[in-house]
């Protein structure tokens, strides 16, 4: 007799759906420029935990999606994730090794090259004024890495997903 093992996906897609959620959720004025990359930092996560079920056509799904959400330039998000996720994929074997510290300062320098190819999009379309001030997420989301990462892995563990 075969045992049937469920695999718990759900659990990855509400974890995006939360962090859409927190992306667009109401901060303070004074936050509001440092405000983290939630998505990105579940789907950074996701793509190490579990590289084989999210990948590239995840992380573009969820950047159209962040695009309708904001309101933004179609495919300009999408295009920001899938980058992202293309850097941690190539990194994939290596950040798995590094501890904790190492991680946040490589998802630092990813989610800052993200950060500044969002910022010349935005200088392109006229959006924004360029300021290196538009990287500072980069720097909230690296410091918030290590609980996001534990919460993620307690969710992933828990509910046995795979």
């Amino acid at each position: 007799m075969v045992a049937v093992r469920s695999s718990n996906g759900w659990v990855i897609w509400l974890s995006f759906a939360a962090a859409l959620l927190l992306s667009v959720a109401p901060m303070p004025n004074f936050m509001e420029i440092g405000r983290p990359l939630w998505v990105a930092l579940a789907l950074t996560y996701w793509t190490l935990a579990l590289p084989h079920r999210v990948g590239m056509t995840t992380a573009w799904l969820l950047g159209l999606a962040e695009d309708v959400l904001y309101g933004s330039l179609l495919g300009q998000n999408a295009l920001i994730l899938t980058l992202i996720t293309f850097l941690v994929l190539s990194l994939h074997q290596r950040l798995r090794m590094f501890p904790m510290w190492q991680q946040s300062l490589v998802l630092m320098v990813v989610f800052g090259l993200a950060q500044l190819v969002q910022l010349w999009l935005n200088a392109l379309t006229g959006n924004r004024p360029p300021t290196l001030a538009f990287v500072l997420p980069a720097l909230v989301s690296a410091l918030l890495w290590p609980w996001a990462c534990v919460l993620l892995r307690g969710l992933h563990q828990r509910l046995n997903v795979n």
